[in-house]
């Protein structure tokens, strides 16, 4: 099984990811863990994108594509994996069409967790709050909104396109979310 999960800041992605992967007995991926990873461990990658994540913005896509393809090509992601955070742009879809074409693989959904916009505000404020995270100040969630809107939401209509988009309520319990979330995902894995 070959995912994305997909959804604005805030929107449970990360809540989520861990089980999926589970049931599917594949890796999630995430690039956001990834990232901040590298800048606790003071890397040269986290270095450099340190100042991008507290402002808010996106990694350069090539540096994200290469960071993604990398761990891609690691042995647990063979047989699947769960995308959290990539793509986030044309540009990354583009590439990650580029690495599953070379690999003869492909996606087998992408699922986007749908979660009304002041409620994931209120959600990130919270976590702020609970885990001291730097990078989710009341502006800063908002420009990362913003970003989401502009930048990431087109990659739905995209997906809707291919006939790979699964639209999940991100609304409610962990527990429930996580129940409707596998419930849709089969279906789709059912087509293939």
């Amino acid at each position: 099984m070959r995912l994305i999960i997909m959804g604005a800041p805030g929107a449970g992605k990360g809540t989520q990811a861990p089980h999926i992967a589970e049931h599917f007995g594949i890796p999630a991926i995430s690039t956001g863990d990834m990232f901040r990873a590298n800048v606790k461990q003071k890397t040269p990658l986290g270095v450099k994108v340190e100042a991008i994540l507290a402002a808010g913005d996106y990694v350069p896509d090539e540096l994200t594509e290469q960071i993604v393809a990398s761990r891609l090509d690691e042995d647990d992601a063979a047989g699947g994996f769960l995308l959290d955070g990539f793509p986030r742009t044309m540009h990354q879809v583009a590439a990650l069409d580029d690495y599953l074409a070379a690999h003869g693989q492909q996606l087998d959904g992408v699922l986007s967790l749908e979660v009304d916009r002041e409620a994931l505000i209120a959600r990130l404020l919270n976590r702020a709050q609970l885990e001291g995270r730097a990078d989710d100040t009341e502006a800063t969630i908002r420009h990362r909104m913003e970003v989401y809107e502009l930048d990431t939401k087109p990659l739905l209509d995209e997906y809707r396109g291919r006939g790979l988009l699964i639209q999940v309520n991100g609304d409610g319990e962990v527990d429930q979310v996580t129940e409707r979330v596998i419930k849709a995902l089969p279906q789709a894995a059912d087509q293939k």
